[in-house]
């Protein structure tokens, strides 16, 4: 039998302090909290048709080897597809919030070539924000 790959379902990042991760991905991202086990440790936030787990450093689903959080080393990072997509305007709006900002760039990713901005969560984890592919920007035009 063939895997078929659709998407990317959730992502699981460890966070020393969930409730600031939590407002960082809402309240500067726009994700939403679409259910919380407090008993197990996990935030489980809505990120368009996908999911970001945050899960609470030392907590009951945690498992000691799986890293140090808060060093920005529990995973390369995070690519959330928006648009639309106005470089300078998200510029603005994430230093207003207080985000630390990364490189913009042309960067390949699932739908092609397209403009993505890197920023930073409260714990290091680098966030990577794509707009939609050339072509489309190409034919809107």
């Amino acid at each position: 039998m063939k895997i078929h790959i659709r998407e990317i379902d959730h992502v699981v990042i460890r966070a020393t302090n969930v409730e600031a991760m939590a407002r960082f991905y809402c309240d500067v991202l726009g994700c939403s909290v679409e259910k919380e086990q407090r008993d197990l440790g996990l935030m489980q936030l809505r990120a368009g048709r996908s999911l970001i787990d945050l899960l609470q450093a030392g907590a009951k689903l945690d498992h000691a080897g799986n890293g140090v959080p808060g060093t920005g080393r529990n995973m390369d990072h995070l690519c959330l597809r928006i648009e639309p997509f106005d470089a300078e305007a998200l510029k603005t709006q994430l230093a207003e919030c207080g985000a630390q900002l990364g490189e913009l760039g042309l960067r390949y990713g699932a739908d092609g070539y397209g403009l993505s901005l890197y920023l930073f969560d409260p714990e290091g984890n680098m966030v990577e924000l794509k707009g939609p592919p050339e072509a489309a920007r190409v034919t809107s035009l």
